[in-house]
């Protein structure tokens, strides 16, 4: 049996790690697992740190499809994934998240007949302004077996007239990538290094286009940034494309003293600096998720989340564009004021377990 995983952004390569690592097992049987970048993240500190920090192998394929609008980049992803279908032939394609690459090469596998498993479905936003979202819905109405971190991911497809059976409740397989590494984490000497001390600092991480591409938007969020750093110093990993706008709309140089600047981060040290924080705010999906799982209080700076059990359960606090109620919260916060959460059903580190587990036994139906 032929398995080809696809990776595109970073989130991707901490989702496919465990599986990867997982489908090892089964590497003396007949089982092979193979891994497609489509180069949707082509700098380096985006992307190739990401597979040296999960000790992934060089990739089996890479497309190589660089920027473009969604149009384009979706478009070459699919041109050149054809023929990697095309030549290999796999009896399965595995995609994970909500990115140009899931929905591309989902459906160009489709298109050919090809099985296609989708990790993290039926998370839902109900924001269809998000690119995300709509990669989300589509690739869900065609792939073969949906696996879901959350139980309102299960909701969220039977609404949409999603088979049941196609349906698996696994956990969270990113959780899986923090627990095996959290070792390696642990000796992080990123703290020394930007001269922190536990607790008594706050972690920024913004991207977003809703965020960071109009000017009047990232303007509130400096004046946030500066405010919230007068209480707490605040450490703020920036992602390229906001460096780009704050330099475009000269305001780069508005953050204040206490705002620390790096290059964006690896894996390990990132984890590490949000583990030992106060408090991190955030546009991201992914760390509200990590936040939770490690008991650090998070506030979302999006109008809607697709992780609701984030809030529902964990540390995560979702203000959308009310930065006023941004602002009241990390100082409730930084007095100690703040729920301390839960971890979530099923984010116990073994979420890739189940899925091979479950890939293992339904596909012997198909005598693949």
């Amino acid at each position: 049996m032929k398995i080809i995983s696809v990776v595109g952004a970073r989130p991707n390569f901490m989702k496919i790690a465990p599986l990867h690592f997982e489908f090892q097992k089964f590497s003396n049987s007949n089982v092979n697992h193979l891994i497609c970048h489509t180069g949707q993240h082509y700098d380096e500190q985006m992307s190739k740190v990401f597979f040296d920090e999960f000790e992934l192998p060089v990739p089996d394929f890479y497309l190589g499809v660089g920027s473009g609008s969604h149009a384009e980049q979706t478009a070459k992803i699919m041109i050149e994934f054809e023929k990697v279908l095309l030549n290999e032939k796999p009896d399965l394609v595995i995609v994970v998240g909500d990115v140009n690459s899931t929905i591309a090469c989902s459906l160009t596998a489709v298109k050919l007949g090809v099985k296609v498993v989708h990790i993290e479905a039926g998370l839902r936003s109900f924001d269809r302004t998000m690119p995300e979202e709509i990669n989300r819905i589509l690739t869900d109405a065609i792939s073969d077996f949906l696996f879901v971190t959350e139980k309102s991911g299960i909701q969220n497809l039977l609404k949409e007239g999603i088979d049941k059976d196609k349906i698996f409740f696994v956990g969270n397989v990113m959780i899986d990538s923090l627990v095996k590494f959290m070792p390696i984490i642990q000796t992080s000497n990123i703290l020394y290094n930007l001269q922190l001390d536990r607790s008594d600092y706050c972690v920024v991480t913004l991207h977003r286009p809703s965020n960071v591409d109009n000017v009047i938007s990232l303007k509130r969020l400096v004046d946030l940034i500066n405010e919230v750093s007068k209480i707490k110093k605040v450490i703020f990993p920036i992602h390229p494309r906001t460096k780009n706008n704050l330099e475009r709309f000269n305001l780069f140089y508005s953050l204040n003293h206490n705002t620390i600047i790096s290059e964006p981060l690896g894996y390990n040290d990132f984890v590490s600096l949000i583990k030992d924080s106060a408090l991190v705010l955030t546009d991201s999906g992914g760390i509200q998720e990590e936040t939770t799982y490690l008991g650090v209080p998070c506030i979302t700076l999006r109008n809607t989340t697709e992780r609701p059990v984030t809030i529902e359960v964990g540390t995560n606090y979702l203000v959308g564009d009310n930065l006023d109620l941004a602002y009241e919260l990390a100082e409730k916060v930084l007095k100690g004021d703040y729920k301390k959460g839960q971890v979530p059903e099923l984010w116990d580190g073994k979420a890739s377990e189940r899925i091979v587990k479950t890939l293992m036994e339904k596909l012997t139906i198909y005598n693949l």
